[in-house]
């Protein structure tokens, strides 16, 4: 009944929820070294902008749009799986996205 109470008052949900990702994260830090495994924080801020093309960062890209056309190759997006395709890049070669257009 308390946890059901705590979560209609924001700041608690927001606390609360920050401490489960914190876990987690923790948690998989903790596996990774158990197992020899390298474990990377990638910062999702431009995973979803960036081209997974060309690189091309499209600032200027609200939330509730799901697809984009990337203005310098022209290829088409879809949110999630441009991300997803970001995310694997980082992960496989090490390099994070930067904000600079190439």
């Amino acid at each position: 009944m308390n946890s059901q109470l705590g979560l209609k008052n924001k700041y608690l949900a927001t606390t609360t929820t920050d401490q489960h990702w914190y876990e987690f994260k923790r948690q998989l830090e903790y596996k990774s070294d158990w197992y020899d495994k390298h474990f990377m924080v990638v910062d999702e801020k431009y995973t979803s902008k960036t081209c997974s093309n060309c690189e091309y960062v499209t600032e200027s890209l609200k939330l509730n749009i799901r697809e984009w056309i990337c203005p310098e190759c022209k290829m088409h997006h879809d949110r999630d799986i441009n991300a997803a395709c970001n995310i694997l890049t980082v992960g496989t070669t090490g390099l994070a996205f930067s904000k600079i257009n190439r």
